[in-house]
């Protein structure tokens, strides 16, 4: 469920009659007693006013015996403290009702009863139910047992036969065994004002003093988490305690909707009702959510699908879904009948939850990938009159369609490349690239554009350099436009932008290093990786995603082919290894060296 709308549906609805009213009234009694109704967002508060008012009104219109029958039914509990306050206002016989099927936690039952009214507060009592900090709770507020209090404790004028004299007689010895109070001289101490009413002083059966200590005893165990075979019991013929166990796997069906109305052994009462569709503690859409639906819509199988459920101990955490449609013999859709069954745990090897998520996010992008190249491959029939002639409207706007499908799957291929460099499965293609060719072509393609705003990006080269690197040419092409493209596309109106590209040898190693200033945008950028300067030309476009993404897509490449690219001060710096032989190879570019583009 993507929202829920219910109480707002109920309230919309203008009932007449004595039924639609006790509807209307059962309706709010279970959503209103929901326990996460009290945790709605502030823009819910005036709906739920309303709700609460609405109550009200149909209470005016409903005898109380009616309304208390509705609270009594079988199987019926609420988990609101709201509620059961605002029915412990109402008549005795609703307030009575209300607080016998009221199903709260230790810390609501203790922020309640405070608050209930005096008369409604014994009928608790009533209640055997309770844990025991709640019967304590209840003890020091002094409410107590509706019954007849014990003959010992009934009042000397009623307790004493009108010829028994008081005052200094009562201390005679005739009078020696009759109770202290009976006579009314002698005070009770000061401290038992503020000891803990025990058994007699609040009327407490045999019966209800054993199953508090019962109550305590085992919870006293359970703390100090004893084990069974040698925690002391009482000899009441009980078994020791066992620890919740972890059900591994267990067969379900399901209705046309989804939901679950059968599950084998004894799992039933503890996942009958959920829905495959609409998982508990879901909360919010997802990929697995946006799959079950779909398969259900289709009637599709549903194989190895990741899920999560909510509940008792015994059920909840992962799981992995496997299911099958099921028909009936008329060919009617029936729903599904599956299995529910553990997941496999992953043996902790590195790299392994990358390679997962990479393989998670290529599967997502094969997904996006299908509607999007058959919405291309539509277009290109209608631009092209495939299957008859077309409006020229019409295919120009198929011809538009038709290329922003490409840009789209081309971002598609970048976010595709980039998950699999960071993982380690995709490497850079061997071969030899000259960076300074590359570059020097690149920054020609930029300078026209370039010119209409007066800006520029200078490179100078080392003099008599070999900048040969081990690497298929189109990689470093790739790795060079990202670069250069996303500097290009930030500068401003008359920006000068210097590059510099350097031979660096030294330590056994022969390194390529393009030093690169930055625009003013990108230089006020704090994270240069998460920038989100966009192109404002389409003639220069290093990516889908803007320069951020470009340059972190670049880092990447520059790293799987072993140098690297990161940010210094107000430079981008990219340093790649260079190729080396026995024999140095010449320049191609040493005629070249401080040319520029722009």
């Amino acid at each position: 469920m993507f929202f829920d709308d219910r109480l707002a549906t109920v309230l919309r609805q203008r009932v007449t009659g004595d039924a639609g009213l006790r509807t209307q009234y059962r309706q709010l009694l279970d959503l209103l007693g929901k326990n996460r109704v009290r945790q709605a967002g502030r823009q819910h508060q005036s709906l739920i006013a309303a709700a609460w008012l609405r109550m009200d009104a149909l209470a005016e219109q409903i005898d109380a015996d009616a309304r208390a029958r509705m609270i009594r039914e079988p199987g019926w509990r609420f988990r609101s403290a709201d509620l059961a306050a605002h029915l412990a206002d109402q008549e005795p016989s609703v307030a009575a009702a209300a607080l016998a099927r009221a199903d709260l936690s230790v810390e609501d039952w203790s922020s309640l009863i405070p608050r209930l009214p005096v008369r409604a507060r014994g009928f608790l009592r009533l209640r055997r139910d309770l844990p025991l900090d709640i019967e304590i709770l209840l003890d020091r507020l002094g409410i107590h047992d509706r019954g007849l209090p014990p003959p010992s404790e009934q009042p000397a004028s009623a307790a004493a036969p009108p010829s028994v004299p008081s005052g200094p007689a009562a201390h005679s010895p005739s009078m020696r065994g009759k109770p202290e109070h009976a006579a009314g001289s002698i005070p009770r101490p000061e401290n038992d004002r503020r000891r803990m009413p025990d058994r007699e002083d609040t009327g407490r059966s045999e019966i209800s003093a054993l199953v508090e200590r019962i109550a305590q005893f085992r919870r006293e165990r359970r703390e100090a988490a004893f084990e069974p075979d040698i925690a002391p019991r009482l000899p009441l013929g009980e078994l020791p305690e066992l620890p919740d166990r972890t059900i591994a796997d267990f067969g379900f069906a399901t209705d046309t909707s989804g939901r679950i109305i059968w599950a084998s052994g004894d799992v039933g009462p503890m996942v009958v009702g959920m829905r495959l569709t609409a998982p508990d503690g879901a909360g919010e859409t997802d990929i697995r959510t946006s799959a079950i639906v779909r398969s259900v819509n289709r009637r599709q199988p549903i194989t190895g699908l990741a899920f999560m459920l909510s509940g008792a101990p015994a059920i909840a955490g992962s799981w992995t879904l496997d299911a099958q449609p099921a028909f009936n013999f008329e060919g009617h859709f029936t729903g599904y009948i599956g299995r529910f069954r553990r997941p496999v745990p992953q043996t902790d090897v590195p790299g392994t939850h990358d390679n997962r998520e990479a393989d998670r996010i290529r599967q997502l992008l094969h997904e996006l990938r299908t509607p999007v190249t058959a919405v291309q491959g539509y277009a290109e029939v209608i631009q092209q009159q495939l299957f008859g002639p077309a409006p020229n409207e019409y295919r120009a706007l198929a011809a538009a369609i038709a290329a922003d499908a490409a840009r789209i799957l081309a971002g598609f291929d970048e976010l595709d490349r980039l998950a699999r460099l960071e993982t380690g499965a995709l490497a850079i293609d061997t071969g030899e690239a000259d960076l300074a060719r590359l570059a020097q072509r690149i920054l020609d393609q930029i300078a026209p554009v370039l010119e209409t705003r007066r800006a520029a990006v200078r490179l100078a080269l080392a003099p008599e350099a070999c900048l040969l690197v081990p690497y298929d040419t189109d990689d470093m092409e790739g790795l060079l436009w990202r670069l250069l493209a996303s500097i290009a596309i930030a500068c401003a109106e008359g920006e000068t932008i210097h590059a510099r590209l350097d031979p660096i040898i030294g330590n056994g190693t022969a390194m390529a290093r393009l030093t690169c200033s930055l625009p003013a945008d990108l230089a006020r950028e704090e994270n240069i990786f998460a920038a989100t300067v966009r192109p404002t030309d389409s003639a220069i476009n290093p990516g889908l995603f803007g320069a951020g993404f470009a340059f972190r897509l670049a880092r990447a490449e520059a790293r799987a082919a072993g140098g690297t690219l990161d940010r210094e001060g107000t430079d981008m710096v990219l340093t790649l290894p260079l190729l080396t032989s026995e024999e140095p190879l010449p320049s191609h570019h040493a005629q070249g060296a401080g040319g520029n583009a722009g």
